[in-house]
């Protein structure tokens, strides 16, 4: 490629197109990073909220991965400074270059022409990206009507205070509203003596571990903050994991919130398949 279009200026002097190309691309690279950083900076905050006892322990580490994301960053944020300043500079040469009409039209054309190309490039990634995502979401919908007949975790009731979890058994998915009918069938003492139906969004539904399979179960180390069945019941609430598991099959031993019997909280042991993962923003 030629670093000059359209024969030069009326001055001798010609455009740097690959000067200004390679500042294109540089800040749409740039954006593309910065897009990633925001990500990756997301994803810990999003941690954090699901699981606060986090930062218990390895707080160092996630401060310090956390600084290392805002640096990275400014320093994004700097470059695309830099790469502006330059694309403008460039432009303007080109404004003040004396070039007649018909030459700056023929190197807009070609300007046009090269991003133009960069721009298919993107769209064709994110087309990659979304047919994957769409994938992921065919994928999701089949899981959750595999789970008709199943018991699972359901949030059945929400005010402005707590979200109330209960064991209710899946009578149907439907795939296109994206909503389970599920089936409360040990209604407590202040519920109708009738088995209650409820409607549900995907997000309200959580599947437990499977009973014969303690090997795909989730491992939740001590310290670790989950939503479990309450022994007895078919309530789920907030508990802290109170001792390590030698093995995955084994009871969790949880202390649960707002469970305290003179002064102190009891330890009481769940089955594996009766505990899941704390929800993100759970209120209790």
């Amino acid at each position: 490629m030629s670093s000059s279009v359209g024969g030069g200026s009326a001055g001798g002097g010609g455009v740097d197109m690959v000067s200004l190309l390679e500042k294109a691309k540089d800040l749409d690279q740039l954006k593309k990073e910065q897009d990633e950083i925001v990500a990756d900076i997301n994803k810990i905050h999003k941690k954090l909220l699901a699981s606060p006892e986090m930062v218990d322990k390895p707080v160092d580490t996630i401060l310090l991965k956390l600084r290392g994301l805002y640096a990275r960053a400014k320093e994004l944020s700097e470059n695309e400074i830099s790469a502006s300043n330059a694309l403008i500079g460039l432009l303007d040469g080109l404004l003040q270059s004396g070039a007649s009409t018909a030459q700056k039209k023929k190197i807009v054309a070609f300007y046009i022409s090269e991003v133009g190309e960069q721009k298919k490039k993107r769209i064709k990634s994110d087309t990659d990206s979304a047919r994957f995502s769409a994938a992921s979401m065919r994928n999701q919908l089949d899981q959750a009507a595999s789970l008709k007949g199943e018991q699972v975790a359901a949030r059945v009731k929400s005010d402005d205070e707590k979200d109330e979890w209960f064991v209710v058994k899946v009578i149907h998915f439907d795939k296109e509203t994206k909503e389970y009918e599920v089936l409360d069938e040990e209604p407590g003492d202040d519920e109708e003596s009738t088995q209650k139906k409820y409607k549900l969004p995907m997000s309200y539904i959580i599947p437990f571990p499977k009973k014969g399979d303690p090997s795909s179960a989730p491992d939740f180390g001590q310290g670790r903050q989950v939503l479990a069945v309450y022994p007895g019941t078919t309530a789920l609430y907030r508990a802290t994991v109170a001792s390590h598991r030698k093995r995955k099959s084994d009871d969790y031993i949880l202390e649960f919130d707002d469970d305290e019997e003179d002064g102190a909280l009891p330890q009481r042991a769940v089955p594996f398949y009766r505990v899941v993962a704390l929800p993100e923003g759970h209120r209790q």
